[in-house]
């Protein structure tokens, strides 16, 4: 079995093995442990546009918004009709869970490339504008959709979500994002972002590349979306705004662009930094934004970015 999906299946039966013991969690070290793996899902993915291709997204919430509000759009709808007042068993949940998640990531993906035909033949902060635009037009479209809540949002959604879906999707995510940019067609987003007309002059679809790597980071950002509205059971537009984009952004940059370990690592720090300070909840906004100007000063390349030794030729 080769290497990656060796790790792979380790990934999963470790989440397997960790969930079995959720219940007997700490309901906050829970929801800690499941809002790291959903930024998790969420930087890795942004990494592969931001990192690995060169451009430069600030809607990834709206993706995020769009697999939100969809994948809890089919529970809301399908849960009642399919399994009434019981409920279902945890298979029937299951299955309409891995569905409803599935939409939305689909959904997202096709917003994601709505948005990159037209956008990704800019560039820099032409980019980020447009993209920006975006996550705003699809925040302010969700408030007005009073089917969808409107302004006060879905509530009652089902607490589909456990912690080995939100494991066993960051494990997903990972495996795929990396086993495609170390593919041949992943070269095709490194030589991108390292030099765009040089590939276009040997032959390569930047733009093609720029969008692939769009959707697949809008579909995960879509799963994503799904997973934190089937755990928190209640979204409102005002989560997915550009302060959100902007946190997502951050972990990408403090992880080190294009290093998937490290932005895995940067989520993780910036999931739990809020928590550590809050004890101090008062000046916890004024300390977290400190700390991360001072981190961005000392490490402009990122906090976390290193490269691992390669082996000596013998």
């Amino acid at each position: 079995m080769p290497r990656p999906h060796l790790a792979l299946l380790i990934a999963l039966l470790t989440a397997f093995a960790i969930s079995q013991f959720s219940d007997h969690f700490n309901p906050y070290y829970l929801d800690v442990l499941a809002g790291i793996g959903i930024n998790v899902i969420l930087a890795v993915s942004l990494n592969l546009v931001n990192g690995y291709t060169g451009q430069f997204s600030l809607g990834h919430a709206g993706f995020m918004s769009v697999g939100a509000y969809l994948s809890a759009a089919v529970t809301l709808f399908f849960a009642p009709r399919l399994f009434g007042s019981d409920g279902g068993t945890a298979v029937q949940q299951g299955v309409l869970f891995l569905a409803a998640l599935l939409v939305g990531g689909l959904c997202a993906a096709v917003a994601g490339l709505v948005v990159g035909v037209p956008s990704l033949r800019l560039k820099g902060d032409y980019l980020a504008l447009v993209t920006l635009g975006f996550g705003e037009i699809i925040r302010v479209t969700f408030q007005n959709v009073e089917k969808l809540g409107g302004a006060l949002g879905l509530n009652a959604i089902p607490p589909y979500t456990t912690l080995f879906w939100v494991l066993a999707f960051a494990a997903v995510t990972i495996f795929i994002i990396t086993c495609l940019v170390n593919s041949t067609y992943g070269r095709g987003f490194i030589a991108t972002h390292d030099d765009e007309i040089a590939a276009e002059a040997v032959g390569l679809n930047t733009t093609r590349y720029k969008i692939v790597a769009f959707v697949v980071g809008a579909f995960f950002a879509g799963i994503a979306g799904g997973l934190y509205a089937h755990f928190k059971t209640t979204i409102t537009p005002g989560g997915f705004d550009f302060t959100k984009s902007i946190e997502i952004v951050v972990m990408v940059i403090l992880g080190g662009m294009g290093n998937t370990l490290g932005v895995i690592l940067a989520a993780v720090l910036l999931t739990l930094l809020p928590e550590v300070l809050r004890p101090v909840a008062e000046y916890r906004m004024i300390l977290y934004s400190f700390l991360l100007i001072v981190l961005m000063i000392a490490r402009p390349q990122g906090l976390f970015a290193f490269k691992l030794p390669k082996a000596r030729s013998t």
